[in-house]
């Protein structure tokens, strides 16, 4: 992967979350989803968010992406402040500046696989880099399917097509939602790799959810969400240390939240 031309020109604040609290739903039926969290991830810093199901792990990315507002508190992103933006300028940002792998792949099924790839930049108006793309989608491997439709690639070669798209946008942030969770052991370590890559040699910044201590541990620091608050930090993590610090959240137990 070739140093991002972007590298020397990535936001100061690529994501900053403060006193941000989301509530669904009103009366006995409210759920808070995010409780006052305050979060910060420095520039060209990939940061995994892991808590047990219902912690507020979707609600956090939605909210830092600019995909969901919050109920209170401040967003920034990409050096800027979402508050006040309007559904056209947020779509602009995030066309921009930020790139997307959910599980969902939101792959268009017309188009084959370089089309997919090379959308975001036709979307933008700019011309697409047929070359940048085929890089990408061969640092997937997936060049031999370079020009097969989605409906004729597995679920997992589907996660793989968007991981290549984010890829390729060159995007400031990237947020990725259990980016490895349909692929086969060897396939995840290697698109980890090259997550881990475009960290550390283009500047990008990573916010991924994970279930997996193993790809938590391709990470600078994990972030672990309890109740919708953050409840701990673990920097320079390892799978053990993970997976050991994810069982006493998921068996109950409590920690000083920060």
């Amino acid at each position: 992967m070739s140093v991002s031309s972007r590298a020397g020109s990535r936001p100061l604040v690529p994501v900053r979350l403060h006193a941000v609290t989301k509530v669904y739903g009103g009366g006995n039926q409210t759920i808070h989803a995010l409780d006052g969290l305050t979060l910060s991830l420095p520039p060209g810093s990939f940061t995994a968010v892991m808590g047990p199901s219902g912690s507020g792990k979707s609600t956090l990315m939605h909210c830092a992406a600019g995909l969901d507002a919050p109920t209170s508190g401040t967003v920034t992103l990409a050096d800027q402040n979402l508050e006040g933006m309007t559904d056209d300028q947020l779509t602009v940002l995030r066309r921009d500046r930020v790139a997307f792998i959910f599980q969902s792949f939101n792959l268009m099924p017309t188009l084959d696989v370089i089309q997919n790839v090379t959308l975001p930049n036709v979307l933008a108006g700019r011309r697409p880099d047929r070359h940048g793309a085929l890089q990408a989608i061969e640092r997937v491997g997936l060049a031999e399917r370079a020009h097969r439709l989605p409906s004729e690639l597995s679920g997992g070669q589907q996660q793989r097509v968007a991981i290549a798209r984010a890829m390729a946008s060159d995007a400031d942030v990237l947020f990725a939602d259990e980016p490895t969770g349909a692929l086969d052991t060897a396939t995840a370590g290697r698109i980890l790799t090259l997550l881990r890559a475009a960290v550390d040699e283009t500047g990008q910044t990573i916010m991924m959810t994970t279930h997996d201590p193993v790809a938590a541990s391709y990470a600078d620091a994990v972030e672990f969400l309890v109740d919708g608050r953050l409840a701990d930090r673990m920097e320079e993590p390892t799978a053990q240390r993970v997976a050991e610090r994810l069982a006493l959240l998921s068996s109950g137990h409590t920690l000083e939240a920060r």
